[in-house]
């Protein structure tokens, strides 16, 4: 459509490349015994790993068989800069990095100027993050034609909620890709012909590529924009209000869509704890974000972008309309721990240590205190998420959620503290903590430090954080300790 043809036949060259080495490896594996549950987590640590590794040959070698004059024409006419962003590209870490960004939804990247690119790039970066925000495995287990038994289930969980829909782990795979499709094309729909509302002028083919990118990035919660300075290029507060929708839809769990659209649970919308737990931050976050953004008067339009950047944030999306590299402290601190640590839903494509963990550890430490005022031989059960915990359950499951948010946090602070060493100086510790959780929490919002000329040691520290921030740390680390130790489990001792 735009003949752009050095990216198709980028496209096709590296498409090529990747399915002959997949199809070699199915030869050479093809009689491997069915995994068992430590072996499942290393495939969706190592799967993720791979994949998004050799996501990044397209960007490659389009980048190095496109003239340089070809690209130049992708520039915009009376854009300031004169080099097209494909040329960052001729650096395989830069496209290992934006594969994983990409892959991931996470929304930092490595192409400045993002028209500079072509439509193909931005198409492929879009697609890429929807394709991530359900999830590789479960794409897999969607397309498989008959059930192979116990592993299917391990290989689900490995990678999702382990949320069962249906009685098949493929079924349940199945309802979650088609609840997702239908969520796209409403919210596609809604994006241009809000668009075309608000902005009659726009040409209506750039809208039409626009709202359909912006859908993908939008509801798999990764934040690429086709525009050069994301939703902002727009400059009107209608269209900012107009993308929040998007965002909120990105922030549910895919389950959730499931029910509403198959099962017509409409109460789903309120009885869900996720659900109303998203909704209650959504409107308190972001009066408090903006109130914090006009006591400091870091910004003119404090409400607006406190609204825009709260939601932003916390649905782990990226879309950016404001500099945070400005803000005052307060709101650095606020934004960072109480929207892109906590996430969207369990169960969507969102990132962090998730809401349904943050409500649990909430209600848990009331539990905890309430329980002693009673009796010892008081059995005091907690009723959540519509069901009763005897206490057993109770720890069980406080203890699960406060060591995932205690591990996500500690490895946050540590590699914020070793890329504090790699930045330049008019970065401070609070930037780096700032982007060092968009990466992690898959949020993509950035200060300004994510950019080509990065150090690579920063770099490659972003790219693991995401690698983990996705996978939820615990088959990355299942996959080191196999790597170092082989999967025998440890001898006790005696």
């Amino acid at each position: 459509m735009y003949a752009e043809w050095y990216s198709a036949a980028g496209f096709l060259l590296s498409g090529s490349i990747i399915a002959g080495t997949g199809f070699l490896l199915k030869m050479v594996f093809c009689n491997a015994e069915e995994p068992q549950y430590n072996q499942s987590l290393i495939v969706a640590a190592w799967a993720w790993l791979t994949m998004t590794f050799v996501g990044g040959l397209p960007f490659f070698i389009i980048a190095h068989i496109t003239p340089t004059d070809v690209m130049n024409q992708f520039i915009p006419v009376g854009a300031s800069y004169t080099e097209s962003s494909l040329l960052f590209f001729r650096n395989y870490l830069h496209c290992f990095f934006e594969s994983m960004s990409a892959y991931t939804t996470t929304g930092l990247s490595m192409a400045v100027h993002e028209p500079s690119v072509g439509h193909g790039v931005l198409f492929y970066r879009s697609f890429a993050q929807w394709i991530g925000g359900a999830g590789f495995i479960v794409l897999a287990l969607a397309l498989f034609k008959n059930n192979s038994g116990h592993s299917v289930k391990l290989l689900y969980k490995s990678e999702s909620t382990g949320i069962s829909l249906k009685s098949r782990v493929m079924d349940t795979a199945k309802g979650i890709w088609k609840s997702y499709a239908y969520i796209t094309i409403i919210t596609t729909v809604y994006l241009i012909v809000g668009t075309y509302i608000i902005l009659p002028d726009y040409p209506l083919a750039s809208n039409i590529f626009d709202s359909l990118n912006h859908a993908f990035a939008g509801l798999s919660s990764g934040g690429f924009s086709t525009l050069d300075d994301s939703i902002a290029t727009y400059h009107s507060a209608s269209m900012d209000y107009l993308y929040l929708l998007p965002m909120i839809f990105g922030s549910f769990s895919l389950p959730f869509y499931y029910r509403i659209f198959f099962n017509r649970k409409f109460r789903e919308v309120w009885d869900d704890i996720q659900t109303r737990s998203l909704l209650i931050c959504f409107v308190v976050g972001s009066i408090i974000l903006s109130l914090l953004l006009w006591y400091s008067h870091a910004t003119e339009n404090p409400f607006r972008e406190g609204i825009f950047q709260y939601i932003s944030a916390i649905s782990t999306t990226g879309w950016q309309t404001s500099n945070i590299h400005i803000w005052d402290d307060r709101s650095f601190f606020f934004i960072i721990f109480m929207a892109m640590f906590i996430g969207g839903a369990w169960g969507g494509t969102v990132g962090g240590i998730k809401i349904y963990r943050a409500v649990f550890i909430q209600k848990g430490m009331f539990w905890q205190i309430r329980k002693a005022f009673l009796s010892p031989n008081t059995i005091k059960s907690l009723r959540f998420d519509g069901k009763n915990m005897m206490p057993d359950e109770v720890n069980a499951e406080l203890a699960s959620a406060s060591v995932f948010a205690l591990m996500f946090l500690v490895i946050q602070v540590l590699c914020t503290l070793v890329t504090t060493f790699f930045l330049p100086e008019n970065y401070t510790f609070f930037d780096a903590l700032f982007e060092s959780t968009a990466a992690q929490s898959t949020a993509g919002l950035t200060v300004g430090i994510t950019d080509p000329s990065m150090n690579p040691i920063v770099e490659v520290i972003y790219i693991f954080q995401m690698w983990v921030g996705r996978l939820e740390i615990i088959p990355v680390f299942a996959l080191f300790r196999a790597l170092a130790f082989g999967t025998k489990p440890f001898r006790k001792s005696i």
